[in-house]
């Protein structure tokens, strides 16, 4: 099994890689965890992983900066349908429209927009008991399709053995709530992870949600659309 991580200027990708490569490890899967930005690289590959860290248009800009890169994913991820991963900014770029630093046209994989977060309390000073921008920290994943492949370990994980890490101050609102597959609570009902057909993609980062990571890249490694 070959997995290719796009290399785009944007994302965490030796921590993705590492945690990747660890997943494959301990399942017994054989194969390459390869960081690329070469367009036949995904194309080759058996599954792809998409990250991203920082503002949706700035990530946009970045994944059309290489050279050949979009044809290659809508190819491999599309038309030939191996799996997909995107995490954070590379989950919100599935969207159709982005928001944040003007806007932006996302992949248009799952119809929505990326917006900004918005809870119900905001008050964050001295004592305060509101959310703060951005969302980041461990909160409890509330899963929504327990039958979809990659979620059914994490389905049968106690709610309190569900938690995973976030960092973000924009969210994927889907415009088919068939395709929000998890969400969690943060002063609003977030997306956590959203998909359809061979693609799937978590607000939250599995590279740094340890047990609760690694059981989802584990599930999405075996995961055969």
């Amino acid at each position: 099994m070959s997995v290719a991580i796009i290399d785009y200027g944007s994302g965490n990708l030796r921590s993705a890689a590492k945690a990747i490569e660890r997943a494959a490890r301990e399942a017994g899967y054989a194969g390459a965890v390869e960081v690329t930005a070469s367009p036949d690289a995904v194309r080759k590959a058996d599954r792809v992983v998409l990250p991203g860290v920082g503002a949706f248009a700035d990530c946009r800009r970045g994944l059309a900066a290489v050279a050949g890169m979009e044809q290659a994913l809508s190819e491999a991820v599309i038309t030939n349908g191996k799996p997909f991963l995107g995490i954070c900014v590379g989950m919100q770029l599935m969207a159709t429209t982005g928001f944040e630093h003007g806007t932006c046209d996302g992949l248009g994989w799952i119809p929505g927009k990326v917006i900004a977060l918005n809870p119900s309390a905001t008050d964050a000073g001295p004592g305060g008991t509101g959310y703060r921008i951005p969302h980041m920290g461990w909160n409890e994943l509330e899963i929504g399709n327990a039958n979809h492949p990659v979620l059914k370990s994490l389905s049968a994980r106690d709610a309190a053995d569900r938690h995973a890490y976030f960092v973000h101050s924009y969210h994927l609102v889907a415009d088919q709530p068939a395709h929000v597959l998890a969400t969690v609570q943060y002063g609003q009902t977030i997306a956590a992870i959203v998909g359809r057909d061979n693609m799937i993609g978590t607000q939250f980062h599995p590279e740094k949600s340890q047990a609760v990571g690694l059981a989802f890249i584990q599930a999405f490694l075996a995961w055969s659309p």
